[in-house]
């Protein structure tokens, strides 16, 4: 009985050891987003690429990541103006717009 406890133990232990390495050595990021890693020592780089989509491997007190969305977003400009003959016109653009990936890092620094 005393081999079963220290056996159930000892797997417990080890379930519980590594369910805390993969909460402080991964991160995920989301469909739609983009990751830039931030490392206390060294920063963020201009030229850091950014981390896609998925699961992905940190050094736990040292690399951050952020997490930016990079899905298109909408932006409706409206305006009014007057025509010719004096009537008032109401005009309205809609823009989509989304950051490019390959400039994340900068991007993040600039902000």
């Amino acid at each position: 009985m005393q081999r079963v406890l220290g056996a159930a133990t000892s797997l417990g232990g080890a379930v519980l050891f590594a369910g805390i390495a993969v909460e402080f050595f991964t991160f995920d990021v989301d469909a739609g987003t983009r990751a830039v890693m931030f490392d206390k020592i060294r920063g963020i780089k201009e030229d850091q690429p950014s981390v896609g989509e998925g699961t992905h491997f940190k050094i736990p007190f040292i690399q951050i990541p952020v997490i930016m969305d990079v899905r298109s977003r909408p932006r409706s400009i409206h305006s009014v103006t007057g025509t010719k003959d004096l009537q008032m016109v109401n005009i309205s653009l809609r823009v989509l717009s989304r950051p490019r990936e390959d400039q994340m890092a900068k991007i993040y620094l600039t902000l």
